[in-house]
């Protein structure tokens, strides 16, 4: 079983996650902020990984602090839970339509993380999450998953739909780059190494 359970305290955050990526898409999130958590588990559900978060935040101050914490434990996890990359895919990628909205993700775990984040929102929140803190989510995700990740939204209006397909298309390419293939010996690099 490909898990990994990782807990981080600072003195703005105190986070203990869960991650199944041979799951069947259950969840149970509480970050503190309602919007995210709805991400999160769309996440899940849509990458059919499992997912178990708590989180206590200093969101007296803003949201910053707790997504982008968030972010670094979950890209955290994905790296502990890949383990030596071996067998896996590497890439994914999803086009996901959400009503008018349309996202694009193309990933690679490769080790080399980078991130290409292409959504131009028209609101600054959605519920209680500034729309710029899906940057810095992404962004610290792919940091400590070892992942580079670009992530573009081709067409939308409604920010709730627009972040919802990136996240939908995000899990989908996830599930794609992580699912092992038998036919692939050692990582799926011709170095040989990620």
């Amino acid at each position: 079983m490909r898990r990994a359970e990782v807990a981080r305290k600072t003195k703005e955050t105190d986070i203990r996650l869960v991650l199944n990526l041979d799951g069947e898409g259950r969840s149970n999130v509480a970050s503190g902020i309602g919007f995210l958590d709805h991400m999160l588990c769309l996440l899940a559900g849509h990458g059919r990984f499992d997912l178990e978060l708590s989180c206590t935040g200093d969101l007296n101050v803003d949201s910053h602090h707790t997504v982008e914490d968030i972010g670094i434990v979950l890209g955290k996890a994905i790296s502990e839970a890949l383990g030596s990359r071996e067998s896996i895919r590497r890439y994914g990628s999803a086009l996901i339509p959400m009503d008018e909205s349309l996202a694009q993700v193309a990933l690679d775990l490769s080790n080399r993380p980078f991130l290409v984040f292409n959504v131009p929102f028209s609101c600054p929140r959605v519920g209680e999450m500034d729309t710029e803190m899906f940057e810095e989510f992404f962004r610290a995700l792919a940091v400590n998953a070892g992942m580079t990740l670009h992530i573009s939204l081709l067409h939308g209006k409604n920010n709730h739909h627009m972040i919802e397909a990136v996240f939908k298309a995000f899990a989908r390419a996830l599930r794609e780059a992580v699912t092992p293939d038998p036919s692939i010996k050692g990582v799926c690099s011709t170095k040989g190494v990620l």
